[in-house]
């Protein structure tokens, strides 16, 4: 999936804006595959986390947003042409799980926050299991994403940004279909968590 002129655009502003008010660096990004289905599997600390996401990669990245974001004609036009789709909170929307799917079999990268929402204190959350469900339905590679930072520059509980640094970390692919269901979930969170931890460990010296 290539990166439409409309992707390619948006993405210099997002680039720019994203180093200069969090000096966002990257690692790992030889990790994720330039083409073909990918999930790419992250942690939630900010409603900046799917642009810091995707900002950096060479290809296009699929996401879920929150149904209510498509309401507004302008609004839904535009999460579309980015390759959004809606997705209900609070609710099993098993159409949404079959679109994840249908969308990593056409060959995206989808970024999912399995956690559901954003953390209070930066730390990684019960999964929930509808990711579990992806995992046994697909067999693409499965990069963890680790962010951190991004907490501190647009809290949950804030209204307003924060110039604040922001690391990003790509993981080496993962594979599930040798995994017994019941071991999904705790194997996914426990990569995600030894992620974050070495990320945290790059604070100090990469400046």
């Amino acid at each position: 999936m290539q990166r439409s002129l409309l992707w390619k655009t948006l993405q210099v502003p997002a680039w720019i804006l994203s180093t200069v008010l969090f000096d966002l660096k990257a690692y790992g990004i030889e990790n994720v595959p330039a083409t073909g289905g990918v999930l790419l599997v992250a942690n939630h600390q900010s409603f900046l986390d799917p642009v810091l996401v995707a900002v950096k990669l060479r290809r296009p990245v699929s996401y879920m947003a929150r149904s209510d974001l498509f309401e507004g004609r302008f609004g839904g036009w535009l999460l579309r042409a980015l390759h959004a789709f809606p997705v209900r909170r609070g609710e099993g929307d098993i159409g949404a799980l079959r679109r994840c799917i249908a969308r990593l079999e056409e060959g995206y990268a989808l970024n999912v926050y399995p956690e559901g929402t954003r953390t209070q204190d930066g730390t990684i959350g019960p999964l929930q299991k509808g990711i579990g469900i992806v995992l046994r339905k697909t067999d693409v590679p499965v990069i963890p994403v680790a962010i951190d930072g991004s907490m501190y520059a647009w809290h949950r509980n804030s209204k307003s940004l924060q110039s604040y640094p922001v690391r990003i970390m790509y993981g080496k692919p993962l594979y599930f279909k040798d995994i017994p269901p019941n071991q999904m979930l705790e194997t996914l969170r426990n990569s995600m968590v030894n992620l974050l931890d070495e990320l945290k460990s790059t604070r100090g010296v990469d400046r």
